[in-house]
C-alpha cells in the first residue's frame, strides 16, 4: 500500500510564501513523475508543477516564475516552494506520484491567500 502525506499549507498574505511537502511511504520500487495539482472551489482539479524522476519540470502557466518544485528521490519526497503567492492561488493542493504507472494521491493540503 502507498501513501502520500502532504504538509506546509495554510493562510497567508498576498505576496507571501508557503513550502509544501508530499512524502511518499509503503511499497514502492520506484517512483516515476510526481507532481502538484490544486482546486479551487467551483473549479476543476489542475496540474500546478509536475517533475519527473530525472527532474525535468513543467509549470501551469499562471505559476511560472513564482513556484518551483523539487523532489528528493532518497526520501520518496517532493516540495512546492511557492512565493508571490496570489489570492487566486487559494485551493486545495494535492500531491500526485506516478508509481509503476499507477496514480496515488494525498488527502490534499488547504492554501488561503488573503488579500
Amino acid at each position: 500500500q502507498v501513501q502520500l502525506v502532504e504538509s506546509g499549507g495554510g493562510l497567508v498574505q498576498a505576496g507571501g510564501s508557503l513550502r509544501l511537502s508530499c512524502a511518499a511511504s509503503g511499497s514502492i520500487f520506484s517512483i516515476n513523475a510526481m507532481g502538484w495539482y490544486r482546486q479551487a472551489p467551483g473549479k476543476q482539479r489542475e496540474l500546478v508543477a509536475a517533475i519527473t524522476s530525472g527532474g525535468s519540470t513543467n509549470y501551469a502557466d499562471s505559476v511560472k516564475g513564482r513556484f518551483t518544485i523539487s523532489r528528493d528521490n532518497a526520501k520518496n519526497t517532493v516540495y512546492l516552494q511557492m512565493n508571490s503567492l496570489k489570492p487566486e492561488d487559494t485551493a486545495v493542493y494535492y500531491c500526485n506520484a506516478d508509481i509503476v504507472a499507477v496514480d496515488y494521491w494525498g488527502q490534499g493540503t488547504q492554501v488561503t491567500v488573503s488579500s
